[in-house]
């Protein structure tokens, strides 16, 4: 399996500003100062060995990812603004024929989690099929909902695209072989659902848009079984532990508690995610950095932790 972050922002995307552009900027500069550069031939190897916060933006598009099958099928997961880069990628290939077919499965309906359906590309090109599951019976009329005028100019069903519902009521799908993929629901408003893709011995699990405490952890049973021993785990860390503490039942984690969980359920890597819209690059450097001290602090080296970033990949 393949899987490469498309958007990482959590409830509203979240584009860098000026303001954020020239002080990362400056800080730059002044490295380079402090490094002696003095000739183009040292910017590459400069560049490389900055903090990560400054080699990258983390990104500002809502929730999206794309995972990749052995065989080269393509599932996406949620549709936020993430999806429209996403498009205009694959559009380039077979999808940009009308060759080709699309799953996209949903963790939930929340404005940013669909709000890049409009502009998706593959939409719409007539001879494509585009597949959404999800355990919501009304799927299709929340995604037309949000294209009806004056909303948005074109209907959705009026796209050139074929399209195609599946109700999960049950798991796990086996959509080809040699993948399975079963779900399993979360705490959030509304309702949300982590996704589990398993291949080649290898396990992924998608889990944004969920509230997880220290009391989830002391609960055995289904919801432990579901991650345990993930060799990824994507999950929601909206907030730092303060800030949970003031926005409990918001359907969101902690960072300090997801470290928690994935050391708990014993998964191999852990990616932060949903970033809290109002947190810049360096702020969100900073929760790497915490994160990973609190592990150190609990004298274990598992799980490796990654903080999600635009165009970040993953190959199990």
């Amino acid at each position: 399996m393949r899987i490469k972050l498309m958007g990482v922002r959590g409830s509203m995307p979240s584009p860098s500003g000026n303001k954020e552009y020239r002080d990362k900027m400056r800080s730059i500069l002044y490295r380079a100062v402090e490094a002696g550069l003095n000739d183009v031939s040292q910017i590459n190897g400069f560049i490389n060995k900055l903090p990560e916060h400054l080699q990258f933006n983390y990104g500002g598009n809502t929730t999206c990812a794309a995972v990749t099958s052995g065989s080269g099928n393509l599932y996406i997961l949620d549709c936020g603004t993430g999806l429209k880069a996403l498009g205009d990628d694959i559009v380039t290939k077979d999808f940009g024929k009308g060759n080709d077919h699309i799953r996209i499965f949903l963790t939930h309906a929340h404005w940013d989690h669909i709000q890049g359906i409009p502009f998706f590309k593959p939409l719409y090109i007539p001879g494509n099929i585009i597949e959404f599951y999800s355990p919501y019976e009304n799927l299709r009329e929340i995604l037309q909902n949000q294209m009806k005028p004056p909303c948005f100019p074109a209907p959705f069903e009026g796209t050139a695209s074929t399209k195609e519902f599946h109700l999960i009521k049950s798991g796990p799908l086996n959509p080809e072989e040699g993948l399975t993929i079963d779900f399993y629901p979360l705490r959030h408003p509304g309702g949300s659902y982590a996704y589990r893709f398993k291949e080649g011995g290898k396990t992924f699990i998608f889990a944004t848009d969920a509230e997880f405490t220290g009391g989830d952890l002391e609960k055995a049973g289904n919801e432990a079984d579901f991650f345990l021993n993930a060799d990824l785990l994507i999950l929601d860390s909206q907030y730092t532990l303060d800030e949970h503490f003031t926005k409990f039942e918001w359907g969101h984690t902690s960072y300090t508690v997801a470290v928690n969980c994935g050391a708990r359920w014993g998964v191999r890597h852990l990616v932060l995610t949903h970033h809290e819209p109002g947190n810049n690059d360096k702020k969100l450097r900073q929760i790497h950095i915490e994160a990973i001290k609190h592990r150190n602090n609990m004298k274990i080296d598992k799980p490796v932790i990654h903080i999600a970033r635009e165009g970040m990949i993953f190959n199990l």
